[in-house]
């Protein structure tokens, strides 16, 4: 999934939990709904649609209960208002919003002519949460080729690398039809932005880095290019998810396709995977807008942190890639959830 563009290779994860090992424990902080900015104004109906997507795969009785009422179509503003509490956490913490979307690749299933770039499934020797070799000397050393393990081949690296950035794409098949490819795993190595490299080199400022201009500057230099790449060890795997209808979203990180504009990405450590929440977007075009969190991502780390899913292709490639934005997430929580977490609010 998404930071950067969006720099998010979706991962699955926890719920609300405390800090990782090291860290403070959370701060959550209950509010009232008309301290949401635009609560109001918003399409609560729209919101409550997503929600019911992913509700029932919530392991947790107090949202068990939630989601059944919620399949009874209950007028949603009330809904929420009624059975769910906004809570701040760590609203001291200054809050980062970016977008992130779905791909649209040219290839493939044959290797020949321009289509030279594979899209690799996951190693069988991978064990989740151990780290294997690294970007450079996978690319580099060869590792997986002539192992059975492509998916595909793309005309592209640099959209093979902005691929497994965002986490999940199509791709247009010169012999016809598409398919579609999500997150598998990854290397275990940390997720490092090429974007913030660029700017620590004096490339660019960091008012100027987009995800176009990175795409631009690592074709206009291939040799420079490709070692900037190499700067960021993680390496993402898939897996064909075609049997998802064209129509609808890629997976996220529940299982489920995503909605543009109304499913989020966020760190699970923090916000329990679909739980609604409330985001007060700053920028130049402001948004207020109650989402579902219902994927991850690597470089999604933080309470206040999201990565907004913009939609598929180019035209919603060009909007995620331009979000830097401050703001507010306010988690919406079950009210005896919220009450346990901030029993003075």
């Amino acid at each position: 999934m998404r930071g950067h563009l969006k720099w998010v290779a979706a991962l699955t994860l926890g719920a609300f939990m405390t800090a990782e090992p090291g860290t403070a424990s959370p701060h959550y902080e209950i509010i009232s709904f008309d301290d949401l900015k635009g609560w109001a104004d918003d399409d609560h109906q729209s919101a409550l649609d997503v929600f019911l997507e992913t509700c029932p795969d919530i392991d947790d009785p107090h949202w068990a209960s939630l989601c059944a009422l919620a399949t009874s179509q209950p007028n949603a503003r009330t809904y929420f208002e009624l059975f769910f509490r906004p809570v701040v956490i760590n609203g001291d913490s200054p809050a980062l919003f970016t977008g992130y979307y779905e791909p649209e690749l040219k290839g493939s299933r044959y290797r020949g002519g321009q289509y030279q770039h594979p899209l690799y499934r996951l190693p069988p020797e991978i064990v989740p949460g151990t780290q294997w070799h690294s970007r450079a000397e996978i690319e580099t050393q060869g590792l997986l080729s002539g192992r059975g393990l492509e998916i595909a081949y793309v005309n592209d690296p640099v959209d093979v690398f902005f691929l497994q950035v965002q986490g999940s794409g199509r791709v247009a098949l010169e012999e016809g039809g598409a398919i579609r490819v999500g997150y598998a795993g990854k290397n275990g190595r940390d997720y490092r932005s090429i974007g913030k490299e660029l700017v620590r080199r004096g490339v660019y400022q960091p008012h100027q880095v987009s995800a176009q201009v990175i795409k631009n500057w690592v074709r206009s230099n291939p040799v420079d290019g490709r070692e900037l790449l190499h700067h960021n060890p993680s390496y993402v795997f898939f897996r064909e998810v075609s049997e998802v209808p064209q129509h609808k979203g890629p997976l996220g990180a529940m299982n489920r396709s995503i909605t543009p504009m109304r499913s989020i990405a966020v760190d699970p450590a923090f916000t329990k995977l679909g739980a609604p929440v409330w985001i007060e977007k700053g920028g130049k075009e402001p948004l207020n807008r109650l989402m579902i969190a219902q994927d991850t991502g690597s470089a999604i780390k933080g309470a206040q942190r999201a990565d907004v899913y913009f939609g598929t292709g180019s035209q919603a490639g060009r909007k995620a890639g331009t979000i830097k934005d401050p703001g507010r997430l306010v988690v919406l929580m079950p009210i005896q959830t919220a009450y346990d977490l901030a029993p003075d609010g």
